[in-house]
């Protein structure tokens, strides 16, 4: 059996977590679940052959209305970092701009780690109120830290996740610090192991889920991976790897950003494993995890808000001395973290070539803030960047004139909107990337009636929602295709701007960030155990999700309506019955669905610890 030791302790607390009336209504207990059930009439469950009141169930009934809103649950998001959550302050990344308004708006506990770092020793969870919800920010242990983040995670991890094996480093003691200090959020977590359910992000905790079941923690677990996964032969190279995907196999969910992440992943645990999913779900003898592809959006009304927003006079001043740079000019964009993946180099190169053919035809404005400087690639990088920038402005630049602007400042989302609409280019060009959020951000930021063009690279996620007819895709790796695309967006039609960014901007509206989240948590309710399934008294009728509710009550209301009906009224008492037939199908059908995913394990379940004459060595469940 999977998953129940806390199961029944949920659904005692589950009307404790209503806090009004409505909420109350739709948390019924389960020994008045058991009691409607009872209430059944005996014709109801007669076999197929007594007509009008036969009970074939089909499986195939729609399941849409199931999850036909975000359910409240009460959330525990936890990533490396947490947002400043000020509007003035630049962003940390994708990940913080994704998480923010998730917690501020829901009321979930975000746990990250704070700029200092302790002793190791354990203290109550430090929780802050912020709008709804509240943060924890971590001492991590300065013992693990460095092996922790400069080492496994962005030394070995990083690159390999990017598919650049020439910069992974590292060291067994550096893993053994990543799971020490995964131990220990874990320990932090569990003051809040009550709550209903855990979202965990990305690459620096993918034993975390693993760690929170060693402690007893028996809520669903959900993992989100912002990074690209990359194809079976890369992640062979990470040490450890076994292990690490092994834990992974702990959460009930894994969200990738695309179709060639996820899919990377289901290859990798065929060849590393043995290994198949069927519809999407991997079965261990652990339980079941299933894999789901959440690409993640903004919210462009807000950055419609950043365009019109005053910004503090000291950055106005900032913004404005940077634009009287191009007065009169077109310029392109380019806003990135300095860090090897986002092929600053080769963009430079690519303005190189476009300038050598192109002479004095447009400029380039970088911003990168630097990242991880105190590792070694990082420290090695810059430099790259910026003999490469200054080549390339002492080339082709005059005493009036230079090609490439430079700046390693930071600026907030507010800042970043009014440059981003001033440039009538963006440049989006790393060499892999989860997603890439700027190119969203560059497009939503445009003059409908006069847009820039977007260049991208066509290994970031986004190029996964906007295709050739909208985007310049390139690769990244070619500096020559970065330096035509620049040239045709200098040159291309107002027509053809317009409908390209059309097309974009209709998707961007189409799925935000709040669409992003709400898929993300609908998902991660549909693991919520309320009754085990096996200790109800119909099988297929443990009741597994409190989303589900409506449906029960909408069953409810169709079966009470039924037994009302003086039976000597035969065709109302018929039309009665089909109501409560449709109504019973729609509740029954997602809840066997969710008892197949949680219950039925398979005969032919595969143990993850490795096929045996490979690996004799390997432990099993």
């Amino acid at each position: 059996m999977v998953r129940i030791h806390d199961a029944l302790d949920t659904a005692t607390s589950a009307s404790d977590s209503a806090s009004d009336p409505a909420q109350r209504d739709e948390a019924i207990d389960e020994a008045a679940f058991d009691q409607h059930l009872d209430e059944i009439p005996q014709e109801l469950n007669e076999p197929a052959d007594a007509g009008p009141s036969e009970r074939a169930v089909s499986v195939d009934v729609d399941r849409r209305d199931a999850v036909n809103q975000q359910p409240d649950l009460k959330l525990v998001v936890i990533s490396n970092r947490v947002a400043p959550f000020d509007p003035n302050k630049p962003q940390t990344g994708g990940l913080a701009a994704a998480l923010e308004p998730v917690v501020q708006r829901s009321g979930a506990v975000w746990i990250g780690s704070s700029e200092n770092r302790g002793d190791g020793s354990e203290h109550p969870l430090p929780l802050v109120k912020t709008g709804a919800g509240e943060v924890a920010r971590l001492e991590l242990p300065a013992k693990d830290y460095p092996g922790y983040y400069r080492g496994f995670s962005n030394s070995t991890l990083w690159p390999a996740l990017h598919s650049l094996p020439d910069q992974m480093s590292g060291s067994e003691e550096d893993y053994q610090s990543y799971r020490n200090i995964n131990d220990f959020i874990a320990r932090a977590a569990f003051d809040v192991r009550d709550r209903d359910a855990f979202w965990v992000h990305d690459y620096h905790l993918l034993p975390l889920g693993a760690a929170l079941h060693d402690l007893g923690i028996e809520r669903p677990t959900g993992f989100f991976l912002h990074t690209p996964w990359p194809a079976p032969d890369m992640i062979e190279r990470v040490p450890n790897h076994r292990e690490l995907m092994k834990s992974m196999l702990e959460y009930d969910l894994l969200g990738f950003q695309t179709n060639r992440d996820l899919n990377n992943f289901v290859a990798g645990l065929r060849a590393v494993f043995g290994l198949e999913s069927k519809d999407d779900v991997v079965t261990t003898e652990r339980g079941q995890t299933r894999l789901q592809k959440f690409p993640i959006g903004i919210d462009p009304k807000q950055f419609a808000e950043y365009l019109a927003a005053d910004l503090a006079p000291a950055e106005h001043e900032k913004v404005s001395s940077l634009l009287r740079n191009f007065e009169g000019a077109k310029f392109a964009i380019g806003v990135d973290r300095l860090d090897y993946t986002k092929g600053i180099d080769k963009r430079v190169e690519g303005f190189n070539q476009l300038l050598r053919n192109e002479p004095h035809s447009i400029s380039l404005l970088q911003i990168a803030p630097s990242s991880r400087a105190d590792v070694e690639e990082y420290q090695k990088y810059k430099d790259v960047v910026e003999n490469a920038i200054n080549r390339v402005n002492n080339k082709h630049g005059t005493d009036e004139w230079r090609p490439i602007h430079y700046t390693n400042d930071s600026f907030s989302q507010a800042a970043l909107a009014r440059l981003y609409r001033a440039a009538k280019i963006g440049v989006v060009t790393p060499l892999r990337d989860g997603m890439n959020l700027v190119a969203k951000e560059y497009v939503a930021a445009q003059d409908p009636q006069d847009p820039g063009v977007l260049v991208l690279s066509k290994f970031a996620g986004a190029a996964e929602d906007f295709n050739e007819n909208e985007a310049l895709l390139v690769d990244p790796n070619h500096p020559e295709e970065i330096a035509a695309a620049i040239s045709k967006a200098a040159n291309m039609p107002l027509e053809e701007r317009v409908a390209r960014w059309r097309s974009m901007m209709d998707k961007i509206e189409s799925f935000t960030i709040h669409d992003w989240s709400a898929d993300n948590i609908r998902e991660l309710d549909k693991s919520r155990l309320i009754i085990p399934a096996d200790e109800c008294l119909r099988f297929g009728l443990g009741w597994t999700n409190e989303a589900q509710m409506p449906l029960y009550r909408r069953h409810a209301e169709a079966l009470a309506a039924y037994n009302d009906i003086d039976p000597a009224d035969t065709a109302l008492k018929e039309a009665a019955f089909e109501d409560e037939k449709r109504a019973y199908e729609a509740l029954q059908a997602p809840l066997i669905h969710t008892q197949d995913r949680l219950w039925d394990l398979p005969a032919d379940t595969a143990p993850i610890g490795g096929r045996p004459e490979q690996d004799p060595g390997a432990a099993e469940y």
